[in-house]
């Protein structure tokens, strides 16, 4: 496995940029494309529920904001510490690479339950807030609700599948959103039409899915395959090491939160001066909006392993030009 890892490490500092960029970058993209189809889906499926499907529609369409602020906390610690035990790796410091994971996965969860409480308790105004009407707030809230009570698996998903792809692995990357995705378009039509549990069962559809990808995620990282390890001693809040990591991922954190602000912005406008069927119209735009926009940031997540370790090679070189 050592030898392996080593291995995996010499090719991200050695073999050519383009050759790796490609091999990385391409499973990321797809993933990211992929991972467009948990929301795609669940909306699909809303909207041909019989009668309600337009009010069910407009309402879940009103928790995007919400989700994607939820979202942002998973990028503000992934986004930060990926790169950051990609360094370490490339200067051939696994113990403190491992650390940094570790401490992530610690953050995460404690986030994770910081937010489980907040949405269970403020978040039905949070979404009168966001859009909703008398009309349509059950069917969003029904769906908030559950999804809340995911929240860990969806943090510890998108969280620390990045220290997958950050090893270069990034088709285990693609294969924990695959799983996921998969699962979530079989289990939608089976728990919102055969057993009629309507905007409830797509919520726990996507909650499933999320719980199994995440379990897929740890399950790797806590295996031979993966060159750091999952350590339950190690999994403390180090903020020596955390603070760096959340000083790195607070550009995409922003960039995520004000997002969601532009979609409330939006929500909120539509509401009132065109009312549901206007919410619901742009719940559907932003679905096929975010075909166009996620594949970006699978690119970038593809090229972290790569820039990191050259960098370290780059400055390795220069220290020895000194002497």
């Amino acid at each position: 496995m050592f030898k392996k890892q080593k291995k995996q490490n010499t090719d991200l500092g050695s073999a050519p940029v383009g050759r790796l960029l490609f091999s990385l970058a391409v499973p990321c993209i797809l993933a990211q494309v992929v991972n467009v189809l948990y929301n795609v889906v669940d909306r699909m499926y809303i909207g041909h529920i019989p009668v309600v499907g337009s009010d069910a529609l407009t309402g879940v369409g009103v928790t995007m904001p919400l989700i994607t602020a939820v979202s942002a906390f998973a990028y503000l610690v992934c986004m930060g510490a990926a790169p950051r035990a990609a360094v370490y790796l490339g200067q051939d410091d696994r113990k403190t690479a491992q650390k940094v994971m570790n401490s992530s996965l610690a953050l995460l969860i404690v986030l994770a339950i910081a937010l489980t409480v907040i949405v269970e308790f403020v978040g039905k105004d949070l979404l009168m807030a966001f859009g909703a009407s008398e009309q349509t707030i059950p069917y969003a809230w029904s769906y908030m609700q559950i999804y809340a009570a995911g929240t860990l698996f969806v943090q510890v998903a998108l969280g620390m599948n990045a220290f997958i792809n950050t090893q270069g692995f990034a088709s285990w990357g693609m294969a924990t959103v695959l799983i996921g995705a998969v699962l979530n378009i079989v289990l939608d039509p089976i728990l919102i039409f055969v057993l009629n549990l309507g905007v409830r069962g797509a919520a726990i559809a996507t909650i499933v899915s999320q719980c199994c990808s995440a379990l897929f995620v740890l399950w790797f990282l806590a295996s031979k395959r993966s060159g750091l390890r999952l350590n339950v001693r190690e999994m403390r809040l180090d903020w020596k090491l955390l603070l760096s990591c959340l000083a790195l991922g607070l550009s995409p954190f922003v960039m995520m939160i004000t997002e969601s602000f532009i979609t409330l912005s939006f929500n909120s406008s539509l509401q009132n001066y065109a009312g549901d069927l206007a919410v619901g119209s742009m719940t559907i735009l932003a679905s096929v909006m975010q075909f166009a926009m996620l594949p970006l940031q699978g690119l970038t997540q593809g090229s972290f392993p790569t820039t990191s370790a050259r960098q370290i090679l780059n400055a390795s070189k220069r220290h020895s030009n000194c002497f």
